[in-house]
């Protein structure tokens, strides 16, 4: 109900200065409905380059989350490790500062409720990190962040056994790549030019929340 009773515009002045709209849910599920088979895959990639508070990403990650349920709900375990790669799976730029924190907000309180989480659960604290990767504040169009740098994401990868690789490339590079390929992380081999920028080695979720792969960083 929350949602249906969310205003299409926060205020006059940020529509006037920003052209910020926000697509009401209902609209947002039939628009996903077109792409229905790809927002139930895991593993599907998603971009949102205004993103605003997450009114489409937030929708992706519960198509994905329900998903996971119904695939590996039988294993604790594996429920929570691929519920958390269907999460890094889920990409979004906006200019405005309140709205990338609002998104992010949105999305690990989704995670959270769905997958009926504590607090405290180093899960949690995992999307969190996860969220604040790959949700950012900057000009999708100038590909810069809020600091006038080249935008990065990472590729998540979930290789099995609690464990994932991150490798961080930078946007420009990855939209010259799917042009020619027709997906932002496609088949990607060592001997192409669009080379990481930073690899990562393997890492657990606790790692993740921890922060720990910045200390053991392979360039």
């Amino acid at each position: 109900m929350q949602d249906e009773l969310r205003p299409l515009v926060k205020s006059r002045q940020r529509v006037a200065d920003h052209g910020e709209v926000f697509t009401p849910r209902w609209m947002v599920e039939d628009m996903l409905d077109l792409v229905k088979s790809e927002t139930e895959r895991i593993d599907s990639r998603f971009l949102e380059p205004a993103c605003g508070s997450g009114n489409f990403l937030v929708p992706v990650l519960e198509r994905k989350l329900t998903v996971v349920q119904s695939r590996y709900g039988q294993s604790n375990f594996e429920r929570r490790h691929y519920a958390l790669f269907g999460l890094m799976c889920i990409y979004g730029i906006e200019l405005l500062p309140d709205n990338a924190a609002e998104c992010r907000d949105n999305l690990v309180s989704t995670f959270a409720r769905v997958l009926k989480l504590d607090a405290d659960d180093g899960l949690v604290a995992a999307a969190g990190a996860v969220v604040a990767v790959n949700i950012v504040q900057g000009d999708a169009l100038a590909m810069t962040d809020a600091h006038s740098t080249a935008i990065v994401f990472p590729e998540w990868a979930y290789i099995g056994r609690g464990k994932y690789q991150r490798r961080d490339f930078r946007f420009d590079a990855l939209t010259q790549r799917s042009a020619a390929s027709g997906t932002l992380f496609d088949a990607f081999e060592e001997h192409e030019i669009f080379t990481p920028l930073r690899a990562y080695p393997a890492m657990t979720f606790d790692q993740i929340a921890r922060g720990s792969q910045h200390d053991h960083i392979r360039t």
